[in-house]
């Protein structure tokens, strides 16, 4: 059973939407002054997001200290001064052609992460900003996604270096198709961070993986890791860490994981979190 005791931590892993940021993707104060604290006593602060190194908001950009972001669920590790990358994990080349077969032709909304961007098929994201759209935000999709002639075609162009695909779905009924063809794949792993989508790493990507990287470049054991999330992208991270924090805005099904359940993203969540366990 793990302890819970988080005094001696030395490295958070921290989720962005629901959990670090609010509702209107800020930073709380007091939040940032949590950060600031842990970071004086040595510990290690690391953003673990699914969003690509183009989605990342400025707000995280102004937390002096931060030192590493994961990116894409886990397929890019970048130590943020002088933006160098010091790991990639990207999606299989084979299992991308298999991926785009499967996707192709069937009007679903695929976004493909490679080299850090976000792209979205040209005639969607004219569509997005002529009419917005009922399943997606319009507006963080116009504002984050590069477009492209043809998505598939551009996947099967960049198959050797595409960080994550991500599969936005209209009708329940469709994510749960999909979602049985591709569990029977060996060669990705398959995750979601919001209710109506997937999201397709390659056969080891997780955050959890990209942290267990950064803990043996930094000489840190797991049991000095407090992890905290929202969604179930997080969920290999949380069960890595000692301390697995959950947030009061996830599902009941991630509560369950949970080492300990926090208070929302909207209330000061990985403030308390961090104040509890690590201050």
């Amino acid at each position: 059973m793990k302890q819970k005791s988080g005094k001696e931590i030395r490295m958070i892993a921290l989720d962005l939407d629901g959990t670090t940021l609010t509702g209107r993707s800020e930073i709380s104060p007091r939040t940032v002054e949590a950060l600031h604290r842990a970071m004086e006593q040595g510990v290690h602060i690391v953003i673990s997001t699914g969003r690509p190194w183009c989605s990342l908001p400025e707000a995280i950009f102004g937390i002096d200290g931060l030192e590493y972001m994961i990116t894409s669920n886990g397929a890019v590790i970048t130590r943020i001064s002088g933006r160098e990358r010091i790991y990639e994990n990207c999606n299989e080349p084979a299992a991308v052609e298999r991926i785009v077969a499967l996707l192709r032709g069937r009007g679903f909304s695929v976004d493909a992460f490679t080299d850090g961007q976000a792209y979205i098929g040209a005639a969607e994201y004219r569509e997005m900003k002529e009419n917005g759209c009922s399943f997606r935000d319009a507006d963080y999709v116009l504002r984050t996604r590069r477009p492209v002639t043809d998505i598939f075609d551009f996947m099967l162009e960049h198959k050797a270096r595409l960080e994550n695909i991500s599969i936005v779905f209209r009708r329940e009924e469709d994510q749960k198709k999909v979602m049985r063809q591709l569990a029977a794949m060996d060669d990705i792993t398959l995750t979601s961070s919001f209710h109506n989508n997937l999201e397709i790493g390659g056969p080891t990507t997780s955050k959890a993986d990209a942290l267990r990287f950064l803990m043996r470049r930094l000489s840190i054991d797991s049991d000095r890791l407090l992890a905290c999330g929202d969604s179930p992208n997080d969920s290999r991270m949380i069960e890595l860490a000692r301390i697995g924090i959950v947030m009061g805005n996830a599902s009941e099904h991630m509560k369950a994981r949970a080492d300990f359940v926090t208070d929302t993203n909207d209330n000061d969540g990985v403030a308390k979190a961090i104040e509890k366990f690590v201050l």
